[in-house]
């Protein structure tokens, strides 16, 4: 199944670039960023230059990722260097920038989504990225960004300053429909909310959304009072009315609310069950959270 997803992902990310991006001189990021100015100068195919400008960069992979990675991600351009040529001589879709940005970059960031998701990769500078990442105050994204201005930057000098705008635009569609395609849509978020009415809140969470809590003990470092810490995850739609419940109930809560990029279990989507209301107090993170009743939906 992975290898069927890295096939599909591939094929859509060479219809994106040959069908739309490459007839307009609308650059991709990256290893494919670099090799489609490449291409322009020199009489080597797209697919052939992404192949060999990536070696280097799969070879720092397969260090750090071992051979799984290598597989999929040679596999994934294979095919992405067969569907370029598939669809090299098709005629472009459209000769309306506005809308082969658009549609380019909404389909490239389908493509590579689907590869990442399945475990390998069409450009290697994220390799790079997360050594160098290691070695400076900068994280993979903001490297990865830096990369690719660069990359426009040559573009726009080579070919114009619109074609650089065009493809940092085609970048900024393309990453958000990746974070969607790895992440999904109901992307989740990490609730911690300190406060004095843990049970209050923890059962108005759990009637009004279904959600559980995992309780932890406090204690304040000025006051030594007790606290009590609630965590608890949620889907993204579910914030406002989050908010909304920790207003009602202690309107003096401490409460934070991060991004989670990845959950194993089944917290956010679980069968309902019911439970008792008795308040245990404390809890476990690994366990099952502590609020519980013999009638209400789990987490």
């Amino acid at each position: 199944m992975p290898f069927i997803m890295l096939a599909l992902g591939a094929s859509i990310a060479a219809f994106a670039l040959e069908e739309f991006l490459v007839p307009f001189t609308i650059l991709d990021g990256g290893v494919v960023g670099v090799s489609m100015i490449i291409s322009k100068y020199v009489p080597f195919k797209l697919g052939l230059l992404t192949i060999i400008i990536n070696i280097p960069f799969l070879w720092m992979g397969y260090k750090r990722l071992g051979r799984l990675f290598l597989a999929k991600s040679v596999f994934a351009m294979i095919v992405f260097s067969f569907m370029l040529g598939v669809f090299e001589d098709m005629k472009a879709i459209t000769d309306k920038e506005i809308l082969v940005v658009a549609f380019g970059g909404v389909l490239l960031g389908i493509g590579v989504g689907l590869i990442l998701k399945s475990g390998g990769c069409l450009d290697g500078t994220e390799t790079v990225a997360l050594i160098m990442s290691r070695k400076m105050d900068l994280s993979v994204g903001q490297i990865v960004l830096g990369f690719n201005i660069v990359i426009y930057g040559v573009a726009g000098v080579l070919f114009g300053i619109d074609r650089a705008l065009y493809s940092l635009l085609t970048y900024f569609i393309t990453s958000k429909v990746i974070d969607i395609i790895e992440h999904g849509m109901e992307q989740a978020k990490s609730v911690m909310i300190i406060t004095d009415h843990a049970e209050e809140i923890a059962d108005a969470i759990h009637t009004r959304l279904g959600r559980t809590c995992t309780a932890i003990e406090g204690r304040g470092r000025i006051s030594s009072g007790k606290k009590t810490v609630l965590y608890c995850v949620i889907t993204r739609i579910e914030v406002s009315a989050i908010k909304k419940i920790i207003n009602d109930t202690d309107g003096s809560a401490f409460v934070t609310i991060s991004d989670v990029n990845e959950i194993i279990g089944s917290h956010i989507k679980r069968k309902k069950s019911t439970v008792s209301r008795k308040w245990d107090g404390a809890g476990d993170p690994s366990k099952e959270p502590v609020i519980t009743s013999p009638s209400k939906n789990s987490q």
